[in-house]
Formats: C-alpha cells, structure tokens, sequence
C-alpha cells in the first residue's frame, strides 16, 4: 500500500515539476510551428476623420519603418520551437597533434 501512495506522489510531483506548457502542449498537440492566428494579421488604411471634426495630434505619432529584408525561410513541423534554447553542446576543434 505504502508502495502505490509513494508511486501516486511521485507521479503527482512530476506532473508539478513538468510546468504548464509542457503539459498544454501534451493535452492539445500544438506547435509553435502550426500557423498562428496573428499571421493574417494585416495593416488597415489610415484614420480617416470626418467633416467637422478636428483631426488627433500625429506630431508625436511612431513611424512603423518598412521591412526590406526578405521573410526567414519556413521552420518545418518538426523544427524546434524558437523559445525553446538552442544545444549548447559546442563541437571542439580537433586538439593539436603532439601538444
């Protein structure tokens, strides 16, 4: 009996120290790799402020600057997420020979 109570809260202490997002992405098989809603996100025209009305103060209004770089290349489903760390395992070079 002692033995199925010991098993019972080593499995609850697991689950604990698993954290949420493990356990979420376990539950519901999500990937940061699937599309996410904010990706159609798109950009609308400008306020357009109608007869009568004062328009709002845009002097100190940010300039969003276009982006001229090409998009990153695709990360495939089986990539690792981007907040995931990546390897530290560094490869070493070769030591010298005779040193």
């Amino acid at each position: 009996m002692k033995s199925r109570a010991g098993l019972a809260l080593s499995a609850a202490v697991l689950l604990a120290l698993g954290g949420c997002k493990t356990m979420h992405r376990i539950a519901h098989g999500e990937s940061c790799n699937k599309p996410q809603p904010y990706m159609r996100a798109a950009s609308i025209p400008p306020l357009t402020i109608p007869q009568g009305l004062d328009a709002p103060d845009t002097s100190h209004a940010l300039d969003v600057p276009t982006l001229n770089e090409p998009a990153p290349p695709r990360r495939g489903a089986n990539d690792p997420c981007l907040d995931a760390p990546p390897s530290f395992n560094v490869p070493q070079p070769n030591a010298r020979p005779g040193a």
